[in-house]
């Protein structure tokens, strides 16, 4: 696998919690996986034991040799191979955002596919995460760059189809591929001299999938395709939802160490101490009958902030507590801050990442909200039924995937869903979910119902097993694609 990110090593979302995830499920049913991600300057390795230089290599880059060196660590039955070049990486703090990321992860990928080579491990299938790697694909079914792989196939993960890596003839060049030229865009005429990194991975790779089977269906139509839906229509046949896991040893309320009491659902009469542990925390006051909502989210427009903060007002005249937790928009944290100075005994919000806090949340908010426009798949709702927090959610992406609504007369459902991204529909759901809240017997079936959900990795790992063999069925059988099907 060849990712950008890796909790908790790297990490800016859940294609982190992903990657830490998936290897250890895979390597439980006996594959021999190892993970490669750049080596950036800000790498956490607290606690873990590094194999300093297992490699070193100068790789010819963009008209010079590049030296490379390659640490590695063993985790859970599968090793991180950690790709440094000081220039690109362990001399800067940041993961994105740098002027040259074209360069930078064009760089790493090529590192990647080089330091297999050099370690002489011929993988079957090379999983390759988001844009980062979208030009590994390509590199593999052109056999003068990547010679010693040409029995290997690749599967491309779009964990997020919106970010796609958009960048100039330079990095182009330096990938070696500007003899192909610039792939016409499917859409839009003016990304027609653009090297679109995610466009290449969904072009080349040998199979395509992403984190649901909701959004692998959006992705195809004009709404959700980020106007790379004309290319993912062509490769519809290629393309697969799968929807994603959570780690269970980590993410479970019998043993989280932040946790004020632990429970199960044998004991769930204990995970009251918690929900009074998070209202002394952020200092709400400790109610136990008061419904407590929780949020632990990017504070971004496409996670529903607009919906929350046009609703609040009403949820609030409910008699309902919220605590928001995370880190976004200056338009969306100072109302969220505004709110908390304004009713203080009944909203409080963290503006930062805190994971510990997180998981307090999880395990005490009575209510988890998710009111996004888009989710490709969403891990906060798998972890807030896991620990007994009702989700409200939109039926989008993996959220309608994983949230089946609830009904209280056939003591069916584990949460509470919306469909049309509005306010209106949005405090519906809420105002469904505080009116069950209302009756203990109904909503202690609604939590047990959620916490009995497996949302563990082992369905996903053996769906993912399935399609690297399908992917090497492909690989063996398929030419190289023409251009001119994009064209």
């Amino acid at each position: 696998m060849v990712a950008a990110e890796f909790d908790p090593f790297a990490k800016t979302g859940g294609l982190a919690d992903v990657l830490a995830s998936l290897p250890k499920a895979l390597a439980r049913r006996g594959l021999d996986v190892k993970v490669a991600i750049p080596k950036y300057g800000s790498v956490n390795l607290t606690g873990v034991t590094l194999r300093p230089s297992v490699a070193r290599f100068d790789l010819p880059f963009d008209g010079r040799d590049e030296p490379v060196r390659l640490d590695a660590v063993t985790l859970d039955g599968f090793e991180v191979l950690l790709v440094d070049n000081k220039p690109y990486f362990s001399a800067r703090e940041a993961i994105y955002g740098y002027p040259d990321d074209g360069h930078r992860f064009t760089f790493f990928a090529r590192a990647a596919l080089e330091g297999a080579r050099v370690l002489n491990w011929r993988p079957d299938v090379i999983h390759c995460h988001d844009w980062h790697t979208g030009l590994i694909p390509n590199w593999l079914r052109a056999d003068d760059h990547a010679p010693d792989f040409a029995d290997t196939a690749s599967v491309f993960t779009i964990h997020n189809l919106e970010y796609q890596g958009h960048f100039d003839a330079g990095v182009l060049e330096a990938a070696g591929l500007a003899h192909q030229g610039f792939i016409p865009h499917p859409a839009r005429a003016d990304l027609n001299d653009i090297l679109v990194f995610m466009a290449r991975g969904i072009l080349f790779a040998d199979k395509v999938n992403t984190v649901s089977p909701r959004y692998a269906r959006e992705i195809l139509t004009p709404d959700f395709g980020h106007h790379l839906d004309p290319l993912l229509r062509d490769r519809e046949a290629d393309l697969q939802g799968i929807l994603n896991g959570i780690d269970t040893d980590t993410a479970n309320p019998a043993t989280d160490p932040h946790l004020a009491s632990h429970f199960t659902l044998e004991t769930l009469e204990r995970r009251a101490l918690n929900k009074a542990a998070l209202q002394e925390a952020v200092g709400l006051p400790v109610r136990p009958d008061v419904p407590l909502l929780g949020m632990v989210t990017r504070l971004a427009e496409h996670k529903g902030m607009d919906l929350l903060l046009a609703s609040l007002p009403h949820i609030l005249d409910r008699d309902a507590q919220l605590v928001v937790l995370g880190l976004g928009e200056p338009r969306y944290e100072e109302p969220l801050r505004e709110a908390a100075l304004a009713r203080p005994d009944q909203v409080a919000t963290a503006i930062r990442f805190d994971d510990p806090l997180a998981s307090r949340i999880y395990a005490g908010s009575d209510i988890f909200l998710m009111p996004s426009r888009h989710e490709p798949c969403g891990l906060g709702q798998l972890i807030a039924m896991r620990y007994g927090s009702v989700p409200v959610v939109r039926a989008t992406g993996g959220l309608a995937d994983t949230v089946d609504d609830v009904d209280p007369a056939n003591d069916t459902g584990v949460g509470f869903v919306f469909h049309r991204y509005d306010p209106i529909d949005f405090f519906g759901a809420v105002a469904r979910a505080l009116e069950v809240y209302r009756f203990p017997n109904a909503w202690q079936g609604v939590i047990r119902r959620g916490m009995a959900r497996d949302s563990s990795w082992d369905v996903p790992a053996a769906a993912y097993e399935l399609l690297y063999a399908d992917a090497l069925t492909a690989r063996r059988n398929q030419p190289s694609p023409a251009l001119a099907t994009v064209s």
